[in-house]
């Protein structure tokens, strides 16, 4: 029986064939979603051979997409981009500039 290698420390992230954290759930999770839609595919009545075409063809883009974004972003970046796709370009304030420069003083109550 084959024995693979999953986790390399403690506190380290996962890692399986150099995928790293995300990518290894992407990668996983995508693979299902491919199996799942052939399956659902072939159970409609396209050809058989369709079907392994599909099967493969977008396994095969699958795994290169989630190989190039481990290698290009690394562990952390693919959240860091869609950090920096989430955050505002400026910041509008649209008080009147007298009102930036003074405090509100509360009275308290008697």
């Amino acid at each position: 029986m084959v024995e693979f290698n999953i986790n390399k420390g403690i506190g380290r992230p996962a890692e399986f064939k150099g995928l790293i954290a995300q990518y290894l759930f992407i990668f996983v999770g995508g693979l299902l979603a491919v199996f799942i839609v052939t399956v659902v595919i072939y159970m409609i009545g396209v050809p058989q051979m369709i079907c392994v075409g599909f099967g493969l063809i977008s396994g095969s883009v699958l795994t290169w997409a989630t190989f190039h974004l481990n290698g290009k972003y690394g562990q952390h970046g693919l959240m860091k981009v869609q950090a920096t796709k989430n955050h505002p370009r400026y910041i509008s304030n649209r008080r009147r500039l007298g009102r930036l420069f003074t405090h509100i003083i509360k009275k308290e109550e008697k």
